[in-house]
């Protein structure tokens, strides 16, 4: 994948725009900026491996081929990519370890992309944001006729992987609902870069275009920092937005950008503005983003919330 050539009309000319992701995880997004006239550059701060103890999450597997769940509930892109390791070293498909009676949620439309991608059905996802509570706000109470994917006791239970830090907004809203939900730990994440031998390396069949985008280390990042030579950060996560508030300094001369609202939240808890908000993890929605964040937001340093 090759840097694009800016479009006539690019509105971020000349400014630069740092990304918090690994090249593996960031092609679209830099090559959206690119577009738009940014420079992006790349600043690996986590990164994701195995579940440390495989056995929980392979037990729940064979409940699921067993048809033992009415739904699988997949809360993240990295989730998708936990699950395909675990098909590839089964030697199977992802869509085959998901019963045809099963029923298949995530939490918004990128999500939605990756898993139709990877030929697997998407029943329910929230079209207007990315979020657990948008696809809270969709799920019907357990006993609400038809809302259940089997008859028997698994007309209620729920898969539900995710990551070891994973917040309890989505088990706890769906067990409000009255569902059985079985979280269990599809991966682990942790700071850059993870041990080569425990790291998620399954490519998806979509959004995984490797970005050619300048890698910094953070002394760079600083560096760069320091000399007011960048415009904008943008966390990815609430993860990323820990590590950017333990890793980078000086943030006053820049604009921080959030994906998702648990990003924004979590930047703010660590008394970090918020300049602008992603409501859509989509390369366009994060270009739009940072056009805000540069240019409709003045005056806005990253140590004051936006008002």
């Amino acid at each position: 994948m090759t840097i694009e050539d800016p479009r006539p009309d690019a509105p971020l000319a000349g400014r630069r725009v740092l990304l918090t992701r690994s090249p593996d995880r960031a092609g679209a997004m830099a090559s959206a900026l690119a577009r738009a006239g940014a420079e992006p550059l790349l600043l690996p701060l986590i990164d994701f491996e195995r579940a440390p103890e495989a056995q929980p999450l392979d037990e729940a597997l064979e409940r699921l081929a067993a048809g033992e769940y009415a739904w699988l509930v997949v809360s993240s892109i990295t989730t998708v990519r936990a699950l395909k390791d675990v098909a590839a070293e089964r030697g199977m498909r992802l869509s085959e370890l998901v019963p045809a009676g099963t029923r298949v949620a995530t939490i918004g439309p990128s999500s939605r992309r990756v898993l139709e991608a990877e030929g697997l059905r998407v029943d329910l996802a929230p079209e207007g944001r990315q979020s657990a509570e948008g696809l809270l706000e969709l799920w019907a109470y357990s006993d609400d006729g038809g809302a259940a994917g089997s008859a028997g006791a698994s007309a209620v239970r729920i898969l539900l992987p995710q990551s070891d830090l994973a917040a309890p907004t989505l088990a706890e809203g769906l067990e409000e609902r009255g569902w059985a939900v079985e979280a269990v730990i599809a991966y682990r994440t942790v700071d850059y870069p993870a041990d080569p031998a425990r790291r998620l390396i399954a490519e998806l069949a979509v959004g995984t275009e490797p970005s050619p985008a300048v890698v910094l280390s953070p002394e760079d990042a600083n560096a760069e920092l320091a000399e007011g030579r960048l415009n904008a950060v943008v966390a990815a996560s609430p993860s990323a937005a820990r590590r950017i508030h333990e890793t980078l300094r000086p943030l006053d001369a820049t604009r921080l950008v959030a994906i998702g609202q648990p990003t924004a939240e979590e930047l703010r808890s660590l008394g970090l503005g918020v300049a602008a908000t992603a409501a859509q993890p989509t390369p366009e929605g994060i270009v739009d983003a940072v056009v805000h964040a540069l240019f409709l937001t003045p005056g806005i340093s990253p140590w004051k919330d936006t008002p």
